[in-house]
């Protein structure tokens, strides 16, 4: 009689078990029409993926490398498996809109003082515990509210903004690689630039791809320790290298930023060897930003950084021999200016997003310094 009790409350429980994942597919089902008629997601077949036994397929978009199986999606949740095609889910559905000074981005030696018409969507494929946009970065689309927009009216809107640069930020771009891209083009032709703000997490074949289009690249190095990435960022850091080099090997503007964070990616022997990499690989004359950590999402527990670390952290990468290295996300007139190389004049001096003086022109020369500039200054 007690196995009997026992076996009837085991097909109870599976019983129980099979009506709430019924009801959980019906709701995600539900939950997915809703918003297909509310256009918070759209269907469009992506690119970069290979077709598996079993309608399954892999996304060769990042190194991820997603195996994703029919009716599921990646790692960023915005790519989905459907009956053996991989799907993204954000093509002109923006969930974030606005017009930036193009120093907030930041990049410093690429048309300073132009306005960038900055939009994002859903999504992201790593999974930064301080992430600033978490509340895009790690939602669904479905979950939140979007602005149809196609990449012609993506790049209507910037003209009609008055806006030289489209940038694409706030979430990763990689992840609406095939929105970004449009878009691009679309902007190249109608005499606009273009601007990627990424963590670089990013295969090279699409990469490659991309980059006649993009007239602009900032790349955030994370860390320069591989186990740090992992456990930080839960991504690798040799894909970032390589993006890194690729980028600095092609006609786009590079620049990087380094966010320094108490206990991870302060360590000052770590920071200097970050920068001799750079000088050694890149050269001595890629941007590179320090930037001040402020807690934020699953890393509310650590303080913000102390300024005296991020001016540290400046004073080291310029020791190695790199030339134009700034502070960010601190009160630091001396961090923000660029100065000549040959006699340290200040030739460009920015105070917060706005610039008080400058002295370089278009070819990228200043008076009274012999040494051009590198840089997109027209």
């Amino acid at each position: 009689m007690k196995k009997e009790k026992i076996g009837l409350a085991i097909i109870i429980l599976g019983l129980l078990i099979s009506i709430i994942f019924a009801i959980h597919t019906i709701d995600k089902k539900n939950q997915i029409e809703k918003a297909l008629q509310e256009g918070k997601i759209s269907y469009k077949e992506a690119g970069w993926y290979e077709k598996l036994e079993n309608n399954s397929v892999r996304c060769k978009l990042c190194p991820n490398k997603c195996t994703i199986g029919e009716g599921q999606r990646g790692i960023c949740q915005v790519r989905e498996n459907i009956k053996g095609t991989l799907y993204s889910l954000v093509y002109g559905n923006p969930v974030s809109i606005a017009v930036d000074p193009i120093e907030k981005k930041p990049l410093y030696h690429f048309l300073p003082g132009s306005k960038a018409y900055s939009l994002a969507t859903a999504g992201c494929n790593v999974d930064c515990k301080y992430c600033q946009n978490w509340d895009i970065a790690h939602r669904k689309p479905e979950e939140l509210t979007s602005t149809p927009l196609s990449p012609e009216g993506v790049v209507q809107e910037a003209i009609s903004k008055n806006a030289e640069v489209i940038a694409f930020t706030y979430n990763e771009p990689t992840v609406w690689y095939e929105y970004m891209y449009d878009i691009a083009k679309i902007a190249k032709e109608k005499g606009l630039k273009t601007a990627v703000i990424s963590n670089g997490y990013i295969n090279q074949e699409p990469l490659k791809e991309l980059l006649p289009y993009i007239d602009a690249y900032k790349i955030d190095l994370k860390s320069f320790n591989e186990q740090t990435y992992e456990t930080l960022i839960e991504g690798q850091i040799e894909p970032v290298l390589q993006s890194i080099k690729t980028i600095s090997q092609s006609s786009t503007w590079l620049e990087l930023v380094y966010l320094v964070v108490p206990t991870y990616t302060d360590n000052v022997d770590e920071i200097k060897s970050m920068c001799e990499w750079i000088k050694k690989e890149i050269g001595d004359s890629v941007p590179i930003h320090f930037s001040r950590f402020w807690p934020k999402y699953r890393l509310t527990n650590l303080p913000p950084t102390p300024e005296e670390t991020i001016k540290k952290a400046r004073s080291v990468c310029l020791e190695t021999g790199l030339k134009y290295v700034y502070t960010g996300n601190i009160q630091d007139i001396e961090g923000s200016t660029t100065f000549c190389p040959e006699n340290n004049q200040p030739l460009l001096i920015r105070n917060n997003y706005s610039i008080e003086k400058n002295l370089i022109e278009k070819d990228g020369l200043a008076k009274d310094c012999k040494e051009k500039i590198p840089g997109v200054w027209k």
